[in-house]
């Protein structure tokens, strides 16, 4: 059965606090790791106020540190922002600390707004384009030292942490089947070239030291509970925060509410019920139902899932039924 994984963003909700919302993810890591997802995922984005994980080398690390089996990386790291090699010191640091459990998704977008990302980058411009470049640089400084290399990451060299290229678009497609890298696609918040770009990734794939075929992962929101009804109640937290980022007032992670009616306007409702098409929300029967069809769509050899629920408790529960329902899919196999 396609395994499942977890992509969390270390939300800060309404009323809490960055400490609380680290705390919150290394719980979820381990309540993910008892229910045998095999990765827990955390993703660079800067200047949000609702979001934990701009330091994600150090967040991963903190999850890391509270596990003990479950791989943990970035999902993603985005490359333009940082230095290949600075990347190779980070990520081959996190592999010497947690060998054979780091991976190192690569995006190739800011993570932030425009003028956010230029007090990251600098030079925008060059950082994206230069994208394919360091991608190859980041694994050759991840790699084995060759006699004529003159820059050496410490730690880092020899380290040969698994590389994914993320993509929400056909760009990174083209360039993870040219590198023969597996590739995940942002189907949680970017639909629209889902079944295009893994159509051009499997059929661009050349075989590597990497990989010797296509490995391709996709991504859906998700909250699971007893019922419908309440999953489509916790789901309004989610809801909410894409209307907001939408308007230009991004904040802290809302708490549900009891309807969306009054909230959002009619075109507000058309644009986030595209965007989040692929959302798996629903109680036990429903996702189990859901999930099986978006695997059947899109013939994925992985399935992460973001659960952006307010309540702890709530999330933790989510983590267990959808557990559940791999198990039960794979049962029916």
């Amino acid at each position: 059965m396609v395994p499942f994984s977890i992509l969390d963003l270390s939300p800060v909700i309404e009323g809490g606090t960055v400490a609380q919302s680290l705390a919150s993810s290394r719980r979820l890591a381990q309540e993910a790791e008892a229910q045998g997802y095999k990765r827990f995922w955390l993703a660079e984005h800067h200047g949000m106020r609702g979001i934990a994980s701009a330091a994600t080398a150090l967040v991963i690390q903190h999850v890391a540190a509270g596990t003990r089996n479950i791989r943990v990386g970035s999902g993603g790291i985005m490359l333009p922002n940082h230095s290949p090699l600075v990347i190779a010191e980070q990520f081959g640091t996190l592999a010497a600390l947690f060998p054979d459990r780091i991976d190192l998704g690569l995006g190739r977008a800011p993570g932030t707004d425009m003028r956010t990302a230029q007090a990251l980058r600098r030079n925008l411009e060059t950082s994206s384009n230069n994208f394919p470049q360091d991608v190859v640089e980041l694994m050759q400084l991840m790699g084995p030292i060759s006699p004529e290399q003159k820059v050496i990451a410490i730690p880092g060299a020899g380290s040969n942490v698994p590389v994914w290229l993320l993509g929400s678009s056909h760009y990174s497609a083209h360039l993870a089947g040219m590198l023969g890298l597996p590739f995940a696609f942002a189907s949680h918040f970017a639909p629209d070239m889902l079944l295009s770009a893994l159509e051009i990734y499997r059929e661009r794939f050349e075989p590597s030291q990497y990989l010797d075929k296509p490995h391709a992962m996709v991504g859906v929101m998700g909250a699971a509970a007893d019922t419908d009804a309440e999953a489509d109640y916790l789901f309004t937290s989610m809801q909410q925060s894409f209307v907001r980022l939408r308007r230009g007032t991004p904040g802290a992670f809302p708490a549900p509410v009891d309807s969306m009616d009054g909230f959002w306007s009619e075109q507000e409702h058309i644009n986030v019920e595209h965007t989040l098409q692929y959302a798996v929300v629903g109680g036990p029967e429903k996702i189990r139902r859901r999930i099986a069809d978006f695997l059947d769509l899109t013939k994925a050899d992985e399935l992460i899932i973001s659960m952006p629920i307010y309540d702890m408790d709530a999330r933790l529960k989510s983590v267990r039924l959808f557990a559940q329902a791999q198990r039960e899919l794979a049962e029916a196999a």
